[in-house]
């Protein structure tokens, strides 16, 4: 073999190594489960940005990387931020996301439980230190920040303890971590509008069929949700209601005492029931002036379509099902009372 010959032999053997090891060194890393969370600072350019990625294990050889985006015409798009990733990802897919700006998207999440009322949900917020509870509670007295369409149904009634009391929607959120107090409470608004369109498309014709109004409709709900656990009581409850409102009777919901007073109480007295107060349904007949907590969709749901019943009366059973005993009349409603306290002597 001549001299050139091995010097040809040499060169492509060179050539063929250098491209292997470009190609192999541009191969993905091993995959794992766990991403890898790094940033890419304002300022960085793509050399520096292939070392970063090279350090977190993202890519085998810094070097092959910053030739690859020289070949490819990339890396001066290449976005600031805080990026998540997982090892494995092929190149391209990490010029993809820088070139994207898909960057991390740091949250905050909490929930509201159905039934709360707007004083449990800032205590719980502001517990969550999500919120500051003064700015929170004074947002809460000016319904025209927002933008809900349903807060427009609220009637302008100074009776009402709290203007957007119901309207806060119960639900598990996920937001921005720099979301203020005007943006939680915006959002929450939202998500009532947004539960509203999974009802039956008649909905709003159905408030004109019962001969209520969107907030009278709110109000019903959160009696519903804060007395009925079982859910295939919540028609049934609401029937209860509708029976007594079309009756102008007194509605004598306890839930609606315990809203009245200052400090809510395990259980009330003869005396709590005869306090001053336009949400005391025991002395003021009809619906109170507004809803007395958030109820969920169920139970706004119950109250647009109640059961057709003729039950006037309702207990709890003492048995720890949390169900209700029904009656038609006050006689066998005082029945119903006592097979109650029997159910906790058994």
């Amino acid at each position: 073999m001549s001299i050139l010959s091995i010097l040809m032999f040499l060169i492509v053997g060179f050539i063929a190594g250098v491209v292997y090891y470009g190609y192999s060194s541009l191969q993905p890393v091993e995959a794992q489960d766990e991403s890898i969370r790094f940033t890419v600072e304002t300022g960085m350019n793509s050399k520096q940005i292939a070392n970063r990625l090279e350090e977190e294990g993202l890519i085998r050889n810094q070097t092959s990387f910053t030739y690859y985006l020289k070949y490819k015409k990339e890396g001066q798009r290449f976005q600031a931020g805080d990026y998540e990733m997982q090892p494995g990802i092929t190149i391209d897919e990490i010029i993809q996301k820088l070139n994207a700006g898909e960057t991390v998207v740091n949250t905050i999440q909490f929930t509201i439980p159905e039934g709360y009322t707007l004083e449990q949900i800032t205590d719980k917020l502001a517990g969550e230190q999500l919120i500051n509870s003064d700015v929170f509670s004074e947002l809460l007295l000016q319904p025209e920040l927002f933008s809900s369409a349903s807060i427009k149904n609220i009637p302008d009634d100074g009776n009402m303890k709290y203007i957007l009391e119901g309207y806060l929607f119960p639900e598990t959120y996920e937001m921005k971590e720099e979301s203020n107090e005007q943006d939680i409470i915006e959002r929450m608004l939202l998500e009532l509008d947004k539960k509203l369109t999974s009802l039956p498309e008649n909905w709003q014709e159905q408030l004109d069929v019962l001969g209520i109004t969107f907030h009278e409709m709110m109000t019903i709900a959160s009696l519903i949700e804060r007395e009925v656990v079982v859910d295939e009581e919540r028609k049934t409850v609401s029937g209860v209601i509708f029976n007594r409102i079309r009756d102008n009777g007194l509605l004598q919901i306890d839930a609606t005492v315990q809203y009245a007073l200052d400090e809510p109480k395990e259980r009330l007295l003869y005396e709590d029931l005869e306090i001053e107060s336009p949400y005391n349904t025991y002395i003021v007949e009809g619906l109170p002036p507004g809803p007395i907590a958030s109820p969920s969709i169920l139970s706004i749901e119950a109250a647009l379509y109640p059961e057709e019943t003729s039950y006037y009366f309702y207990v709890t059973k003492k048995d720890g099902t949390q169900e209700h005993l029904f009656a038609e009349t006050y006689s066998e409603h005082l029945s119903n009372i006592e097979k109650s306290k029997q159910m906790v002597q058994n």
